[in-house]
């Protein structure tokens, strides 16, 4: 005959559970204190982490070595350095004079530098207004065709020239539109005179504005058809119920759909309004002139590693970190006040 083990007087439901690591010392009860405080302990977590962050550390070391290492020489912009101090590096950067502010004072003084701030913002509103909606619109035509395999041939055809490198674009574009291109010899043949738009300084804001688009519009299309493949069906469905046409679904379904991706590359792109193109601007500087073509990028290049002055060259990278600091704080600033969550979140 078996006894019960419930006090007289209680239900079995109403008796406490005993867990198999009773006291104090079990993860169970660990997490079990942890979730009743809020949030798990520190152990817990990494028990339950730690495959994770394992698999995270060899890209933490590569950012460590690649992008914040390199930070500490930012130091010689508040030096006269000199490499040729020592045969290490590291060690000129110990040896080298401290000069305090007077590279800075160069720089604002000097109105080469305010001519390549100009040319940079001049190309940054540009790109932002003629190739920052290009893949938003070529996206929603993309995603239009009924047809899955016409689809994947659209895309790929468009992505195709993000593949390419800065030399082969330029070079693609000097036959087609410089003067001995394909446009110019077609109309000398018939009697016209011929142009050369890669020689002229008038129109190259707009020639490497183009080149952009060309080459990394693709790029955009990929990341704008990924958040419209996260937009149910069941909402296209009950708009066309309601019977709103395809441009009212567009308008009122995909277009809400896109618009924290949008505002989300919105916010990276005005962030990097300082980095126009180094390589593709460098290409290009001998034929069109440094008035036409000098960005902060080459400035900074032109200055550090060809005139050898690094001290002045870093001290003008560190006013663009921070100019473009500020713009992303700004920008994202003005994403949440549109209620959108930016790149982080408030």
């Amino acid at each position: 005959m078996s006894h019960s083990t419930v006090p007289r007087g209680t239900t079995e439901a109403q008796t406490p559970r005993q867990d198999d690591d009773e006291g104090t010392g079990g993860p169970v009860a660990h997490e079990k204190r942890g979730r009743r405080a809020g949030r798990l302990s520190l152990r817990i977590r990494w028990r339950r982490d730690r495959t994770l962050i394992l698999m995270t550390v060899p890209a933490l070391l590569l950012v460590l070595v690649f992008n914040y290492v390199p930070i500490l020489g930012n130091v010689v912009a508040f030096q006269d350095y000199d490499p040729y101090l020592s045969e290490n590096g590291f060690v000129a950067i110990l040896e080298s004079p401290w000069t305090g502010f007077e590279q800075f004072e160069r720089i604002f003084a000097d109105s080469a530098f305010w001519h390549a701030v100009r040319n940079t913002f001049v190309l940054f509103f540009l790109q932002l207004v003629l190739y920052f909606p290009v893949p938003i619109l070529l996206a929603l035509l993309i995603n239009s065709v009924v047809r899955p395999r016409v689809r994947a041939v659209a895309q790929a055809i468009m992505y195709l020239p993000h593949f390419f490198s800065w030399v082969l674009v330029v070079t693609v574009f000097m036959q087609i539109f410089g003067g001995a291109g394909i446009i110019a010899q077609t109309l000398r043949r018939h009697g016209y005179e011929g142009f050369d738009l890669m020689t002229n300084p008038e129109v190259f804001k707009y020639l490497v504005t183009a080149e952009t688009v060309w080459k990394d519009a693709g790029w955009g299309i990929i990341v704008f058809l990924a958040a419209l493949s996260s937009v149910s069906n069941d909402l296209y469905e009950a708009a066309a119920m309601d019977g709103a046409g395809r441009w009212r679904r567009m308008w009122h379904v995909t277009l809400p759909a896109l618009r924290p991706v949008i505002a989300l590359l919105l916010v990276l792109r005005v962030g990097d309004a300082l980095t126009v193109g180094f390589e593709q601007l460098l290409l290009q500087r001998q034929a069109v002139g440094v008035d036409a073509s000098e960005v902060l990028d080459t400035y900074v290049w032109w200055n550090g590693i060809r005139n050898q002055d690094f001290s002045y060259a870093a001290a003008a990278g560190l006013v663009k970190g921070w100019v473009g600091l500020g713009l992303v704080l700004t920008a994202n600033k003005v994403a949440h006040l549109m209620g959108e969550q930016g790149v982080y979140k408030k």
